[in-house]
């Protein structure tokens, strides 16, 4: 989708009556999104779905980016304790289950959301990895909530040359190799052409569930 009709359909969901929100990871591609979206309509909430396990490149980015756009970013953060997310040899949970760490930690505080809005936008891409090509535009869920990509069908190339041509900001890490950036002990740096390749390295593991069967 253009930017101008990413807005046509934001103002097309909001004259239905429909409640908007927005997450971002706040990677370097998430400024794109966010720089469009502050265009539109700075009063959309933006989540930022605070793990506890993020680098510290990755909190400053975020300030950087909020202050320069003027939005307001809500941190969301899990209901379970870390103390709580380990096991009897208090091990925390991501060296030994991260898929269900990335539950408690990511898309359990997501789930308190879903009820209160009836659009949810985010910039995952098709070109990212395989799984995330099947999405289209707009995917409805097993639930009431609809989920708005505006930017699913943008190329990396499309992303970096937006960017550039707005002069935003770049995340700090990515200098130093990091092309997908999560939390920091399941983020590796990468010279791949796969830059998913740089999460949860030597598993199976692609993705954190916000975009699986929890809410498709």
């Amino acid at each position: 989708m253009d930017i101008q009709s990413i807005g046509q359909k934001i103002r097309g969901y909001q004259k239905d009556g429909k409640r908007l929100f927005a997450t971002s990871s706040f990677q370097t591609h998430s400024v794109v999104l966010l720089h469009i979206l502050s265009h539109i309509d700075k009063s959309i909430p933006i989540y930022f779905i605070n793990t506890g396990y993020h680098f510290a490149e990755t909190i400053r980015y975020k300030d950087t980016v909020s202050q320069r756009l003027g939005i307001k970013v809500i941190d969301l953060h899990s209901h379970v304790p870390k103390v709580m997310q380990t096991n009897g040899a208090g091990n925390l949970m991501f060296t030994y289950d991260p898929d269900y760490c990335c539950y408690l930690n990511k898309v359990q505080p997501v789930e308190s959301l879903l009820d209160q809005y009836d659009v949810w936008i985010n910039g995952i891409r098709a070109q990212q990895n395989e799984y995330r090509s099947r999405f289209k535009v707009e995917d409805s869920t097993t639930g009431k909530i609809l989920r708005f990509h505006p930017l699913i069908a943008w190329s990396t190339k499309k992303v970096e040359s937006y960017i550039k041509e707005h002069d935003l900001p770049i995340h700090p890490l990515e200098s130093k190799g990091y092309k997908s950036i999560g939390c920091e002990p399941c983020t590796r740096p990468t010279n791949g052409t796969n830059i998913r390749d740089a999460r949860w390295a030597g598993m199976q593991k692609t993705e954190c569930g916000l975009h699986k069967k929890t809410f498709l």
